[in-house]
């Protein structure tokens, strides 16, 4: 992806606070093409794809919905814990529609990882590819979350 395939008014929407507090893209001084490129090739290196990644965390946050801020323990060794607040988020990019402000924390209990989740993650991933910037307060870095997920080659 060249840099010209990018919208200049996407990247400084992602970079502004207000979008969130600190930005999607946080202190991250790489353009958002490059961020972009460098998660696709993270993933794809995996044998994976963003979809795939989107489905399971979809299907966590499903199952945690249930305990609602309550611990449920998610087969074969996870603890999920979803919590929600009042509100909504558009998405960045511009699609239609707005994201319930659903935070998810998923605790690999053997590997003694976390990762916490939006609902917003899931479009972003599962529509752009977009984990956020280095930095940014709901960043998912592709490893981690691969590797906390079990996703993909062996960690």
């Amino acid at each position: 992806m060249k840099k010209t395939d990018v919208p200049n008014a996407i990247e400084q929407t992602l970079r502004q606070a207000s979008a969130t507090r600190e930005g999607f893209l946080g202190p991250d001084s790489r353009s958002l093409a490059a961020i972009l490129r460098a998660d696709d090739k993270a993933v794809r290196q995996r044998g994976l794809t963003h979809a795939r990644i989107a489905k399971q965390l979809l299907a966590l946050r499903q199952a945690g919905w249930k305990g609602l801020g309550e611990l449920v323990s998610v087969p074969p060794h996870f603890e999920v814990r979803v919590d929600a607040a009042r509100g909504k988020l558009p998405c960045p990019f511009g699609d239609p529609g707005s994201f319930a402000k659903v935070n998810t924390t998923v605790c690999n209990l053997e590997r003694g990882t976390e990762i916490t989740f939006t609902d917003l993650n899931i479009h972003l991933i599962a529509i752009h590819g977009f984990y956020e910037g280095r930095g940014a307060p709901f960043r998912l870095d592709p490893e981690q979350l691969m590797d906390t997920l079990e996703m993909g080659r062996d960690p």
